[in-house]
């Protein structure tokens, strides 16, 4: 649950920006990478996240999947799967076959990945930090934030914007504790088909399920 939602905060801090005297031209790349999100009616894509720790030099990877429509949103991540329909949240473990059902958090939903691109004002100071060249020849925009909280676990992100389309490639978030968080964009699908039960959990599809509703 905690490399769940740690996911989830961080897929909300690449865009939880302030708005207030910001730097014009990072302000005027991310209006455009805001929008064109905005204007897709749903989004699907596959990630990588790799955690690397300064101090011990560890490393870890893992790959996942997400599916969003506005305030709905399907993530599949590590054996485990966290869908909402806004109003509902499923939580299933793949290796106890065991799903937790719950009332959405108003404050948790916040952070959802539908609503990542809503807190796009407040919380964040930003700035231009030039463009770079990735592996792929595609050439992206730098732009790096840093909270206003000075409480806030996260002293840095570090956002990839493809200077062409304005896509987010990736994203780095740097933590206080030495841990780095990189997320790398695989695949991008915008407007996928959706399923009428794509964002609530299907008991049928999943033989012996035990479920625990607390709601």
């Amino acid at each position: 649950m905690k490399k769940i939602f740690s996911l989830l905060l961080a897929m909300v801090l690449f865009v939880n920006l302030a708005s207030a005297q910001q730097d014009p031209q990072a302000t005027k790349i991310l209006d455009a990478m805001s929008a064109k999100y905005k204007a897709m009616k749903a989004f699907k894509a596959t990630f990588a996240q790799t955690m690397e720790n300064t101090s011990s030099k560890g490393k870890e990877t893992v790959e996942g999947d997400i599916l969003v429509s506005g305030p709905k949103y399907r993530l599949a991540v590590s054996g485990q799967e966290v869908i909402s329909d806004g109003k509902v949240l499923w939580t299933y473990l793949k290796d106890v076959n065991e799903v937790t059902i719950t009332e959405s958090d108003p404050e948790a939903e916040a952070m959802s990945p539908g609503k990542i691109f809503e807190m796009y004002k407040k919380g964040y100071k930003y700035a231009y930090a030039g463009a770079e060249k990735g592996a792929d020849g595609i050439t992206y925009d730098v732009i790096e934030l840093a909270p206003e909280d000075r409480n806030n676990p996260v002293f840095k992100v570090r956002l990839y914007i493809n200077q062409k389309d304005k896509t987010l490639k990736s994203w780095k978030m740097f933590r206080n504790n030495g841990n780095r968080y990189t997320y790398t964009i695989k695949n991008f699908q915008a407007n996928p088909p959706l399923a009428a039960d794509t964002f609530s959990f299907n008991k049928a599809k999943y033989k012996g399920v035990s479920v625990v509703d607390l709601r």
